[in-house]
């Protein structure tokens, strides 16, 4: 008990003298205006890209792209890909609707990438006569074709190539560009 008692008066001890070290005129400071700044920069951002107007290199960068330091867009290489697989019964041109799924979903992948176009390949097996094989080929891409224009999709961007086996002991198949 005794040793804290000690601590306290001296701490009361201390505090007095430190007080009276300064007197009320030392207190009174000169008035100094707030300093105006000097802007060396414009710092505007008119393309509101995050990047002002004295660094930005591209000054139109489309609104939510992502940037570069200099404001300018990144470009990302992506690589996607989307393929039809639509069986047909034997002899027949007629879409199944199970297949329809797939048709809407290549027409959304095309809109979204506008600047796609695909290529529609048809095919028949290799029993039958392989002329009619290739008619049939020809015809089941069309239909294909047909389903995804029906869809929005522009006609010049979806072309055809009819595929079928000239013979069934042979395993050359006839590739005959079809548009």
């Amino acid at each position: 008990m005794k040793l804290q008692r000690t601590l306290i008066v001296c701490g009361l001890m201390v505090m007095p003298l430190m007080t009276s070290a300064t007197t009320k005129e030392e207190d009174k400071y000169d008035y100094i205006p707030t300093p105006v700044a000097d802007q060396k920069a414009d710092l505007i951002d008119d393309d509101g890209d995050g990047v002002i107007n004295a660094r930005d290199l591209c000054i139109a960068t489309p609104q939510g792209s992502e940037l570069d330091n200099d404001g300018c867009e990144r470009y990302l290489d992506v690589s996607n890909s989307l393929a039809l697989r639509i069986l047909f019964d034997n002899n027949s041109t007629y879409i199944k609707p199970v297949f329809q799924n797939q048709i809407s979903e290549m027409a959304d992948f095309l809109k979204e990438y506008p600047d796609t176009s695909i290529e529609i390949q048809g095919f028949a097996s290799i029993v039958g006569n392989s002329d009619k094989n290739m008619v049939l080929s020809q015809n089941r891409a069309e239909v294909v074709r047909q389903a995804i224009i029906n869809n929005g999709i522009a006609p010049d961007r979806l072309t055809i190539v009819a595929l079928a086996i000239l013979n069934p002991k042979s395993s050359v198949i006839q590739n005959l560009p079809m548009l």
